[in-house]
Formats: C-alpha cells, sequence, structure tokens
C-alpha cells in the first residue's frame, strides 16, 4: 500500500518500506513511521546567539539537539555530515521528550532549540519535547530552512517561541538547483510563522556568484520590510568554502556590508552580520537614536543595556523578549 507524507512541499509517495527523500520517514504496510524519534545524533549546550537567535533571552544557554536528516540537498551545508546522512549512518543517542527537558533544566538552560540538520523531519519529536518543555518553563526555538506544509506548521507554532529561519536566497531557480527545493513554499511558510505568532529571525547565507546579486537582495530586504514587518531582524552570513561548493571564495566583506545597508535603506530595523568577527554589525543598535544597546564578540554577549525592553536613551521599545 502506498502512502503519501503530506509534512513537508516534497509530498513523497512511498511504496511499502520505502524511505522518503528526508531519509527518516518510512511506510510500513501503509503507515508513516519515523526512524529517529528519540533518537538524537548531536546534543550541546550552545549560547543562544548561536542559532542565531539575538532577540530573545540574550546570554543564556540553549538546549540544542538534531536527528539524522533533511528535506533539502544545499550544496554549502555546513552540517552535511548528519543531515545527508541516514539514521545508521550517524552515531545516535537514545534521549525520549522527558529526559531532554530534564537535561535541559539540570544544564541550566532556557530554552531547548531544535537545530543543527532540519527538524521538520523529527517533527513529531520536536513537537512532543516542546509541548513539554514549554510546561516546564523552558523556551522552544526552531532551527529551520522551513520547507514545511502549512497544516504540520499550523500545529507546532503554538509551541515554538521563537525561530531562525534560513532564507536561502530569493529566486527558485536557485532553490531548485543549489538547495533541492522551492521558493514559494519557504516564503509561504516564513509568512505564516509570523502570522500565527513566533518570534522569527532570518537568515540569509550569502553565496558568491550563487546568491550575491544587489537587485535580488534588494528585492528580498523589501519583501520582509513590507510583508513581514520591520522588526523581523535579518542576519547576513558569510560563506566560507564547504562541502560541494568548495571552489567558491569566501564572501567578500564589501558584498556583507553593502547587503547590511540594502536592509536598512529597505526599512528593516535590525540588520546583523554573522560568520565575521568583530564586526560591529554584530551589534544591536537602537533603531531610533542609534545607541548601541546590545554588544557582542562572536556568539556571547559583552554588554546589555536594555531597560524592560526599551532603549535607555530615547525609550524606543525594542522589539524582542528580554525577560
Amino acid at each position: 500500500m502506498t502512502v503519501q507524507c503530506r509534512l513537508c512541499p516534497t509530498e513523497c509517495v512511498l511504496e511499502n518500506y520505502q524511505v522518503g527523500v528526508c531519509r527518516v520517514r518510512i511506510n510500513r504496510d501503509g503507515k508513516l513511521y519515523s526512524l529517529v524519534y528519540g533518537k538524537p545524533c548531536a546534543v550541546h549546550v550552545d549560547p543562544i546567539e548561536k542559532k542565531p537567535i539575538f532577540h530573545m533571552l540574550p546570554g543564556t544557554s540553549a538546549f540544542s539537539l538534531a536527528t539524522a536528516g533533511c528535506n533539502l540537498t544545499c550544496k554549502f551545508c555546513q552540517n552535511w555530515e548528519i543531515s545527508q546522512a541516514n539514521p545508521e549512518e550517524t552515531r545516535n543517542g537514545s534521549l525520549e521528550p522527558e529526559q531532554v527537558v530534564s537535561l535541559a533544566l539540570e544544564k541550566g538552560c532556557r530554552s531547548i532549540a531544535y537545530t543543527y540538520s532540519e527538524p521538520v523531519i523529527f517533527f513529531e519529536y520536536m513537537l512532543d519535547t516542546a509541548r513539554l518543555a514549554r510546561s516546564r518553563g523552558l523556551r522552544n526555538i526552531w532551527v529551520t530552512g522551513a520547507y514545511i506544509n502549512p497544516d504540520p506548521l499550523r500545529e507546532l507554532a503554538p509551541h515554538i517561541d521563537a525561530a531562525n529561519i534560513d532564507l536561502k536566497g530569493f529566486t527558485d531557480d536557485y532553490y531548485r538547483k543549489v538547495c533541492g527545493g522551492r521558493l514559494q513554499p519557504v516564503l509561504d511558510a516564513i509568512a505564516l510563522s509570523v502570522k500565527l505568532g513566533v518570534m522569527v529571525e532570518l537568515t540569509n547565507l550569502i553565496v558568491p556568484t550563487l546568491n550575491d546579486d544587489p537587485g535580488m537582495i534588494r528585492e528580498m530586504c523589501r519583501w520582509i520590510a513590507g510583508d513581514l514587518g520591520p522588526d523581523v531582524p535579518l542576519h547576513f552570513s558569510r560563506f566560507h568554502p564547504h562541502y560541494r561548493l568548495q571552489k567558491l571564495p569566501p564572501t567578500p566583506l564589501e558584498t556583507l556590508w553593502k547587503a547590511h545597508e540594502t536592509a536598512l535603506d529597505a526599512g528593516i530595523r535590525y540588520v546583523y552580520t554573522g560568520n565575521v568577527p568583530y564586526d560591529e554589525r554584530s551589534n544591536t543598535f537602537c533603531p531610533n537614536c542609534r545607541t548601541r544597546l546590545i554588544s557582542r564578540v562572536g556568539y556571547f554577549v559583552r554588554k546589555n543595556r536594555l531597560r524592560n525592553g526599551l532603549c535607555p536613551v530615547c525609550a524606543t521599545p525594542i522589539a524582542g523578549v528580554w525577560s
């Protein structure tokens, strides 16, 4: 008996005992099963800034976990050893949702992050853990490419506090050729996440010659500011040669800086650069008076001047969750 998976836009039609493109969802006698529930292959305690989440609980720790598998095939993936692997090819632990939450509390974390590979593909594991985490006073962070269908997203969103979503480019051609997916479902998922009350931050990895066209970046920034709102933070991340794109050069710093200016000109109030040590653009500034509010070095907060979520100089409210 064939089964169609409706979790993500790929919507695999699976014959009996066939596994989907994500490598972790299997048809067993007409029922879909997860091969990775409770079997994380990566578990760490990270600064929340590493996700990157800059506008929720700065300076706190996030209990981070992932399983093998992904529903995209990005040629630049930094975690390809697990995202492009089958579950039997990774070194997996055994952690049920209750154990994840207990460990997060034991380690003094304020949140749990579903991250590293693609949490969409371990949907049930993430959802059960997120529900339990919320009941124990922990927040939930979804670090994702947001290649997910609307119905499962509606089920997940009420349990997610913040998401960092990779908006990998702004053309369908780029998504198809470089990422193995389509652009429109990602845009729809981002917009729906914002509508459903998830605090969204976006990351755009700028890959030289592939998605660095200034016109495309300008169009993307205008869509973010206009369709999502000016308070959605945007992180421009520097590409370094990796995985299947090792012959490309790192992103020129000038490209990142121009993209940063383009985003501010489009009306986005909080714009950051990543993978660039000691860059002033990794700090949070008041969008009104430009006072530096949060100073960062790498993933670590050195100073936080916010007072009850307000700029201490002009009292402008700063979008985010600060306490």
